[in-house]
């Protein structure tokens, strides 16, 4: 499948309304009115140019072939692509060949473009936008450089590290693809272009960190000539072992034919090609120990301004050396207690005891179950007996408030009829108080 299928494919799986013929009418049509009016429709288009470079791994599209070949349907393109284009170039999402930077200049030549670029910086057309041979998006350089510098730091420990120009083309898949994005770093202060004009040797310092790149020094130069030289030893390497193999199987033909004088050749031919193989090998291991003497020394050299500013800051803070040994012993003891209890847990904890023992054990909390569960029983039947009792008095209680209640009237009759005092209710209480 060629990229036009596959973009027309990915488009109708990110798009399910693509072919309608209404949807599609209203997202050809070119842009008028507010911008209020067709920002949703430059938001589709922008997205999808950016989801569709994502999906071909790509940062560098042509305005022609976008509009032409991707969004091609049965002859007809987007009359608003050549405005969405430039409204992405307007807002940063697009850059063009002429806004990138020299990274074969200096830094002051670079600033000083940036800043004519800002201040005498023509205005772009969609006209203007649509015959530029290539264009570059903005977001998917970022993603492009963050792969590319995440992956240096995988085998570089430093805060910068030195490769060659052929690397670095490889890693970002090509020379074409290798310039914008040297160009770019340059421009972000994240790499320097580094070259060796007796023997034409260049190659790129990289930040590894969010600080910028450090000057470009002699020892870069004189590493950068080293792992160059250790990458063509690697090369050779490579041709001769492609040699040895052919080689061997001429020769292993040529036995079998019986033709023993020209496996005789073939088997001097593989003699020379391990003598050679024996001597680059040994120059590369040379030359892979002053690499290594080299990283040694600038570790070294970065511990001890650690060391200095340990010092200074122990100076400042009034921190004596006592203070430091003090915790520095403490920390060792955590260290050793942590250790200790983790070798407990990870030891057997009932190793070495015997089967009876554990017998006796289980022995033991059965009888203590059985005590604990008769003494529960007890206090169930304490208590069971406590609320018959009270439920035998609340019954009583109950029987009598019933009675009470039942003969309540006749009680009062028989009360006021027997009683020598006058009932006392509230005529009777004004009959006296008019008698006084």
């Amino acid at each position: 499948m060629d990229s036009v299928s596959s973009v027309k494919e990915f488009i109708r799986k990110q798009v399910p309304d693509w072919d309608d013929e209404i949807m599609a009418t209203a997202r050809f049509k070119a842009f008028s009115g507010q911008r209020s009016d067709w920002e949703p429709k430059y938001l589709f288009w922008k997205d999808l140019i950016l989801k569709i470079a994502r999906h071909l791994d790509i940062f560098i599209i042509q305005p022609s072939q976008v509009k032409e070949e991707w969004f091609n349907r049965g002859g007809l393109t987007p009359l608003c692509l050549d405005h969405v284009l430039c409204l992405m170039y307007n807002e940063g999402d697009i850059v063009r060949n002429v806004d990138l930077v020299d990274p074969s200049s200096g830094r002051i030549s670079q600033l000083f473009r940036k800043v004519r670029n800002l201040l005498v910086r023509s205005p772009v057309t969609p006209e203007i936008i649509m015959l530029e041979d290539h264009l570059f998006l903005t977001p998917l350089l970022k993603d492009k450089t963050a792969q590319i510098i995440k992956c240096l730091s995988e085998s570089h420990w430093t805060s910068s590290c030195i490769i060659t120009m052929s690397k670095f083309q490889g890693m970002c898949g090509g020379p074409s693809e290798a310039a914008p994005l040297l160009s770019y770093l340059s421009g972000l202060g994240k790499a320097q272009y580094l070259s060796i004009s007796k023997e034409v040797i260049e190659g790129v310092k990289i930040s590894l960190s969010s600080a910028s790149v450090p000057a470009i020094s002699g020892l870069d130069l004189d590493v950068l000539h080293l792992i160059w030289t250790a990458q063509k030893l690697e090369d050779q390497i490579d041709v001769i072992d492609r040699r040895y193999e052919m080689s061997r199987k001429s020769a292993l033909a040529s036995l079998n034919s019986g033709n023993k004088k020209v496996a005789l050749r073939h088997a001097r031919e593989m003699k020379l090609a391990s003598e050679s193989r024996e001597r680059c090998t040994s120059l590369l291991n040379r030359v892979e120990e002053v690499l290594n003497v080299i990283a040694n020394a600038e570790s070294t050299q970065k511990v001890t301004e650690a060391i200095r500013i340990g010092a200074e800051a122990m100076k400042q803070n009034k921190i004596t050396v006592e203070e430091v040994e003090h915790c520095l012993e403490e920390l060792e003891e955590s260290i050793d207690a942590q250790k200790q209890v983790e070798k407990a847990l990870e030891s057997n904890p009932i190793s070495g005891i015997e089967d009876e023992d554990i017998e006796e054990e289980l022995e033991k909390l059965e009888l203590e179950l059985e005590s604990e569960n008769l003494q529960i029983s007890e206090v169930e039947v304490g208590n069971t007996s406590g609320e018959m009792d009270a439920l035998g008095s609340t019954d009583s209680l109950t029987d009598a408030l019933s009675n009470l209640k039942l003969h309540d009237g006749s009680a009062r009759e028989s009360v006021s009829q027997k009683s020598p005092f006058p009932t006392r209710t509230k005529n009777s209480k004004h009959a006296m108080l008019e008698a006084a």
